[in-house]
């Protein structure tokens, strides 16, 4: 049976040409895969909207054995309000800390050779300056929590993840479902958590028999099941299954079948392609700078 992983993280980019410029410029990431879609999705990937998306997937390689990041931008909307849930992703690259100083990206050591940047839109990434020994470079993402003990019963208890580190003292706690994947550092924020409307979602994979299982525990469990078990297609590829829940804190989370996932998630040599024309196709801001109008604001 397929061992649990840690696929990638959802964001909502406003401005994709910028976004892009920071993840294949800035961090040396690339574009794995671009897809393009007419209506909403059927688990709301693109976030509660209806509309024309697209869904750019961009890491430091195949989807098979790399966290990485999806982008997705909805074609009528600006930008969207940060809130306190998503504080950052950490990545060992003294190469993005290279590029940064030299595209003049603003940079600011937090502690010694770690640089805290921002992607366009707020998201924070922190930058450790040394060299990348790991197949990926991606260390960490840290999602704010309201009760550390709370959020650690359900990630560790009810989705079977390891605790790697915990520190009440500086209420924190790192989590994993193996040595050789990117962790969940989960870290108080000494109140409620505020999603915003930038809110992401972070996504894992599972043998598919376990989606139902996962489903039926937190039923009974009592716990959010954002969206039930659902199939959700993609022009041209694999059909994939998914659920879709939330922590105690309204984190969402994603559950995928392994085996469908690793064929919609094959390396699209024409990515980069794909992404490119979609940007210069993309009238949008023109239509609305035309019209006399702004796009909106989530």
């Amino acid at each position: 049976m397929a061992a649990r992983r840690a696929l990638h993280f959802v964001f909502k980019v406003g401005d994709r040409a910028r976004t892009a410029r920071f993840y294949r410029e800035l961090l040396g990431m690339r574009v794995l895969r671009h897809e393009e879609f007419e209506e909403g999705c059927k688990a709301t990937c693109n976030g509660p909207y209806d509309g024309k998306w697209s869904k750019t997937m961009v890491g430091y390689g195949p989807e098979d054995n790399h966290f990485v990041a999806e982008l997705t931008y909805n074609y009528g909307i600006g930008e969207y309000r940060l809130g306190n849930d998503f504080l950052g992703i950490t990545l060992v690259s003294s190469q993005a800390v290279s590029n940064a100083k030299k595209m003049g990206w603003p940079l600011k050591e937090v502690t010694s050779g770690v640089f805290e940047t921002e992607a366009p839109g707020g998201y924070k990434f922190y930058l450790e300056d040394k060299e990348q020994l790991k197949q990926d470079p991606v260390w960490k993402v840290t999602l704010g929590v309201s009760d550390l003990q709370k959020s650690v019963s359900y990630w560790s208890g009810l989705l079977g993840m390891k605790v790697y580190e915990k520190d009440e003292e500086k209420q924190r706690a790192l989590l994993g479902y193996a040595d050789n994947q990117c962790k969940l550092e989960l870290k108080a924020v000494g109140g409620a958590v505020d999603h915003g409307t930038a809110f992401g979602r972070i996504a894992f994979s599972c043998a598919k028999e376990e989606l139902p299982t996962i489903e039926a525990l937190m039923k009974k469990e009592n716990q959010k099941i954002l969206t039930p078990l659902v199939s959700l297609d993609t022009p041209g590829k694999a059909t994939v299954q998914v659920v879709i829940l939330a922590d105690p804190d309204g984190h969402e989370i994603c559950f995928v079948g392994d085996e469908a996932f690793r064929e919609l998630s094959k390396v699209d040599p024409n990515g980069d392609k794909l992404l490119d024309d979609a940007m210069a196709a993309d009238k949008s801001d023109k239509w609305f700078a035309e019209h006399n109008m702004k796009k909106v604001s989530a």
